[in-house]
């Protein structure tokens, strides 16, 4: 269970670097995010 857990977190977390990553500066400041900031804001969306 906490293998699959790791798992399906893990990819939660690279699924929101990548969807971050692939938005424009411009898009990310309207959300308030730096570029600086997408890795922390992916530890969030993991951390519930």
């Amino acid at each position: 269970m906490n293998f699959a857990r790791s798992l399906t977190n893990w990819r939660k977390y690279r699924q929101t670097i990548n969807e971050l990553g692939r938005m424009s500066d411009r898009e990310l400041r309207d959300l308030g995010i730096g570029r600086e900031d997408i890795r922390r804001v992916a530890r969030d969306a993991i951390a519930g």
